[in-house]
């Protein structure tokens, strides 16, 4: 990862919603969509358990914000006896993903058990996915802006591409959530969220620079951008 160093001071939303409604609401609306989803939840196990050996859950520790380390949740998609690369990217073809774990991922049902860390103040709704310690270890100052709010299920990067473009692209688009997130993004991200599931991630990306977030992050000089 190439250092790179900036004038501009690091910033945080000081909206209402950024300040508090952000938090209540992610508590009334996780803690409803763990009842309204609770049949989907079952079933997802009962098939994660039913045709493949393993553990129901896949489980592996975390940044959240601020860097704290916590042990994120997902229903396991891969064959259990299969040893983790936590540094490995698992493309959706790949052959260790069983044929339930396929339909998890691409529907992102994986994901589900992560509402858990919502009520528990590790996560968000809507903010920059968690990644490993490792990453963050490598992180420079410019790059730690996005550690300033709690991690989420889903996010700004998310819906623009996520995978589909690099990793120095989506670290733009979570600093940019960071810096102006509100109760209007928040939802809007979560509306998109649902088509890009059904169309897949690779129809929604961009390059930062041509999203209208690109006036509110400058990349420091000496960052990679597209």
């Amino acid at each position: 990862m190439m250092p790179a160093t900036s004038d501009e001071p690091p910033t945080i939303s000081k909206t209402l919603w950024a300040r508090g409604g952000k938090r209540v609401f992610d508590m009334f609306a996780a803690a409803l969509l763990l009842i309204l989803l609770s049949p989907l939840l079952l079933a997802a196990g009962l098939l994660v358990k039913l045709t493949s050996r393993g553990p129901l859950f896949f489980i592996q520790e975390r940044a959240g914000r601020g860097g704290a380390v916590f042990r994120v949740v997902k229903f396991r998609t891969m064959r259990g006896g299969r040893t983790p690369d936590p540094k490995e990217l698992v493309p959706l073809d790949h052959p260790d993903i069983t044929r339930i774990g396929w339909l998890l991922r691409r529907l992102n049902i994986d994901e589900l058990p992560q509402l858990t860390h919502v009520l528990s103040g590790d996560m968000s709704l809507v903010g920059p996915r968690p990644t490993l310690p490792d990453q963050v270890a490598a992180y420079d100052d410019f790059r730690r802006q996005r550690l300033l709010v709690r991690p989420g299920i889903t996010g700004l990067a998310q819906v623009n591409g996520s995978t589909a473009i690099p990793w120095d692209e989506r670290i733009l688009f979570d600093i940019a959530y960071v810096r102006r997130c509100s109760l209007r993004m928040d939802l809007g991200i979560l509306l998109r969220t649902k088509w890009v599931l059904l169309a897949g991630e690779g129809r929604y990306a961009r390059p930062f620079k041509d999203s209208p977030y690109a006036s509110y992050v400058t990349p420091p000089e000496g960052y990679n951008t597209t």
